[in-house]
């Protein structure tokens, strides 16, 4: 329970601080960063949640966890989103995991069902191999190798080389990072929910 008030505290915070010519992407970016030594493990097992607003120990998650908690952060919450559109349209959703109806504990913690919502949300944007392309606040897909989804918030921090390449926060293997991986595999999605702050983050 203690690191859930860490968390919330953070959360509030990033919230409270907001610039307010760009407060959504902000409140975004702080959010996702605020989870960098608080979610410490990688861990995707099925948790019953409560519904709207659940999630698993904030100690513990996968990538879709940084996304759910950081956009939670912005008011929106992806386990509703996601739930209520897949009630309207579930064969608009991948069928990947041999379901037959929903399942508001699990469904916004895949990948592909993320990156289905944001297409149909119209958040999507062309994926580029172009590091320029990708603006903080943006979140980007991939396919790992061996096929593994995952997923990842732009962070507005750039790689230390020069490059002028942005990072990303995500989890993939060792808790909430903020790693140089943008262009670490062929991007496979690339979405923005705010749209107008990012264009002056150039």
């Amino acid at each position: 329970m203690a690191w859930r008030g860490l968390l919330l505290a953070a959360l509030w915070l990033a919230a409270a601080c907001a610039p307010a010519q760009d407060g959504p992407r902000r409140v975004l970016l702080d959010a996702a960063h605020a989870q960098v030594g608080v979610t410490r493990h990688y861990d995707g097992s099925y948790v019953r949640l409560a519904y709207p607003g659940g999630d698993v120990p904030v100690d513990r998650g996968v990538c879709t966890d940084v996304v759910i908690r950081a956009l939670r952060a912005t008011g929106l919450d992806l386990q509703k989103a996601v739930h209520e559109d897949m009630r309207r349209d579930f064969a608009a959703y991948p069928a990947l995991w041999g379901l037959r109806r929903p399942d508001r504990n699990i469904d916004h913690r895949r990948v592909p069902n993320l990156e289905t919502w944001l297409r149909r949300a119209g958040h999507a944007l062309p994926v580029s191999g172009s590091a320029p392309d990708y603006q903080p606040g943006d979140l980007v897909t991939w396919r790992l190798p061996g096929g593994l989804p995952h997923i990842g918030v732009v962070s507005d921090r750039r790689a230390r080389d020069g490059s002028g390449r942005r990072l990303v926060v995500h989890n993939i293997g060792a808790g909430t990072q903020v790693e140089d991986v943008l262009l670490a595999w062929p991007p496979h999605g690339h979405f923005r929910i705010f749209r107008e702050a990012a264009a002056t983050a150039r």
